[in-house]
């Protein structure tokens, strides 16, 4: 199905054949002249930009020329161009001065090098084309410069707070941008919306200058009623600016604060070194007192002391401070400060007071010296006595074992082993840094303490002759105790380790029948008298079965070794008597030779076979006997 306007566009087409055909019998007929030319061009400041204006369509000739508008509205020309066939021929007429001067590129296109902010202007290309007419198009320049760093002027003066209109705070400057930045003020970070109109609360100005490079410089100021919370509040201002294709910057100034002059309202005094939370100090430590109110700048600070509902002014300064060298339990007392603030608000109380307490701990008294001496059994008390404030606590120690609490120590049926160094201790529970100790030693007099290692009985039961026993001997008293043994050779009496007052002797020595009957004694003396230790060994056995078997041993043993040795003599003789040899009854005396039957007969070999044949057979029947 065909659309309702298909008959009209049918009947159309006829018309704008024949117009065609119109236009190509008459070659002076031409399509209208156009321009591209982009209506606003950005470029940053020292950068080249290029300006174009390209007609559109066909024309073999054309004439193009680029204008300027000056601020007065007129028009210089700049350039022109005449297109000849296939070329465009280049002429400047008016480079206004610039550098470097304008330029127009063999496209027709205007240059301007190095962009300033004089080139901020509308720039006009116009081309005629004869028959297919004039054609004419704008081309705006802005040129964007980023401004220099942002500088901030505080005002650096005593500013008051009780001021009831807005005070100059600072002056911020931006300078040489292009266009002109916006300046925005913040305090702690926070942006101060404030108006350009004069206002009691606060309020800005603003003044701008072009400068001779053409670039503009923002100045802002700004005013404020101030508050006594803006004396520790940062305040700092930034230039917002402008860029190329709708893009912003931001340059901040540095942070500052301002100097605010307000009245005292609190004061506050205290001391200021190492104290107790009691508020007591200890004597000969430097003390300082330290004075502070909240006024600004600071006010002036009057100390003093009170006696006798008297003030003794001790010190006037800036600083509100009050040093103590050395303090002295008699710089006890009441110390006050007051705050020389002439702004202040009649309800405002300007003086402090406090109490200086010194604590001071004298040093110990015994009521006994350093060394005492009692008799064994005996009772003693013994004092410790101190001054000091707060009132002192006192403890008695041995051997870093708690006696008791108080001044005085009790000491009762006293033994040896009361010996020793007792401690008086005072401390100041308030103030713990301060204490002191006193002590004394305490020796008990009395005649010795013995004691002995007892003999360990043998595993048998019985001690033997000759056995090697070692007797220990221990003893203490005051004075030292001599030890001594019934039999020389006992070892000097030494210190035993850790047993206090305990001396110690050994004797080494053999087991006898003596011994067993008379014992082994030490002794233990000094001049309060002497102690004495018998050791007794029991049953001790004599050694006589043991010798007999010993000496028994010996003589076989010699026995036999002689036995062997006359043996091996007999048999390594040769050519002498006969050793051993069978003779019968009536024969010859011992004393006379025998010979024998046969030259070839060794006499010591016959004699020695026969003999072992039946030598020990017959030895006893007196028909043949062996001898040797």
């Amino acid at each position: 199905m065909e659309p309702p306007d298909a008959p009209a566009r049918t009947r159309g087409a006829p018309r704008l054949l024949l117009l065609a055909v119109l236009l190509a019998a008459h070659p002076d007929a031409q399509a209208e002249v156009r321009l591209s030319v982009p209506p606003l061009v950005e470029v940053m400041r020292g950068k080249s930009v290029i300006l174009d204006c390209t007609p559109t369509g066909a024309h073999d000739h054309y004439m193009l020329e680029w204008f300027l508008t000056d601020r007065s509205g007129a028009r210089p020309r700049l350039a022109s161009a005449e297109m000849q066939g296939s070329e465009l021929q280049v002429t400047m007429h008016d480079t206004r001065g610039r550098s470097p001067p304008y330029q127009l590129d063999s496209q027709g296109r205007l240059v301007l090098a190095e962009a300033q902010v004089g080139d901020e202007r509308d720039y006009v290309c116009v081309v005629r084309a004869g028959a297919a007419g004039t054609a004419e198009a704008t081309a705006r320049l802005s040129v964007f410069a980023k401004p220099e760093a942002t500088e901030v002027s505080p005002n650096k003066g005593t500013l008051s707070v009780m001021e009831d209109s807005a005070q100059e705070i600072a002056t911020c400057n931006s300078r040489n941008g292009n266009p002109v930045p916006k300046i925005t003020w913040y305090r702690n970070g926070q942006r101060l919306e404030v108006p350009v109109e004069m206002n009691p609360e606060g309020y800005m100005t603003s003044r701008t200058v072009r400068e001779a490079s053409g670039l503009l410089s923002l100045t802002s100021t700004l005013y404020l009623r101030l508050r006594k919370d803006d004396r520790d509040n940062s305040f700092h201002c930034a230039a917002h600016y402008s860029l190329p294709e709708g893009r912003h910057g931001r340059l901040d100034s540095p942070t500052f604060h301002l100097t605010l002059h307000y009245p005292t309202e609190h004061v506050r005094f205290w001391v200021d070194s190492p104290s107790t939370p009691a508020g007591w100090v200890r004597e000969g430590d430097t003390v300082q007192l330290l004075c502070q109110g909240d006024g600004s700048p600071s006010p002036e600070y009057t100390l003093f002391r009170l006696q006798d509902e008297q003030e003794e002014v001790l010190n006037v300064n800036l600083e509100g401070n009050l040093t103590l060298e050395g303090v002295t339990r008699g710089q006890s007392g009441t110390y006050g400060c007051r705050v020389e603030d002439y702004d202040a608000a009649d309800d405002v109380q300007l003086s402090k007071t406090l109490e200086l307490r010194v604590a001071y701990l004298d040093p110990l008294e015994l009521s006994e010296g350093k060394v005492l001496s009692l008799p064994l059994n005996s009772s003693a008390v013994v004092n410790c006595s101190v001054h000091g404030l707060p009132t002192p606590a006192l403890r008695w120690t041995k051997d870093s074992t708690p006696l008791g609490d108080g001044p005085m120590l009790s000491l009762s049926s006293i033994t040896f082993d009361s010996n020793g160094t007792y401690i008086c201790e005072a401390s100041l529970p308030t103030v713990p840094v301060l204490s002191r100790t006193e002590n004394f030693t305490l020796l008990v007099q009395g005649s010795p303490e013995l004691r002995a290692a007892e003999v360990e009985p043998k595993a048998d039961g019985s001690w033997r002759e000759g056995d090697e026993v070692t007797l220990i001997c221990s003893a203490r008293g005051h004075p030292e105790p001599k030890l001594s043994w019934s039999q020389l050779g006992g070892s000097p009496a030494e210190p035993i380790p850790g047993r206090q007052g305990w001396v110690s002797s050994s004797l080494t020595l053999k087991v006898t029948s003596a011994l067993s009957r008379d014992g082994m004694s030490c002794e233990a003396s000094n001049p309060h008298g002497n102690k004495r230790h018998v050791f007794h060994f029991g049953t001790v056995s004599p050694q006589t079965s043991q010798a007999g078997v010993a000496v028994m041993a010996v003589a076989v043993s010699v026995g036999l070794l002689l036995l062997v040795v006359a043996v091996f003599y007999c048999m390594r003789r040769k050519g002498g008597p006969g050793c051993c040899r069978r003779r019968e009854k009536g024969a010859p005396p011992p004393g006379e030779p025998e010979l024998s039957h046969s030259g070839s007969e060794r006499p010591e070999q016959t004699g020695l076979l026969m003999g072992g044949a039946s030598g020990g057979a017959r030895g006893g029947s007196g028909g043949f006997r062996d001898e040797c």
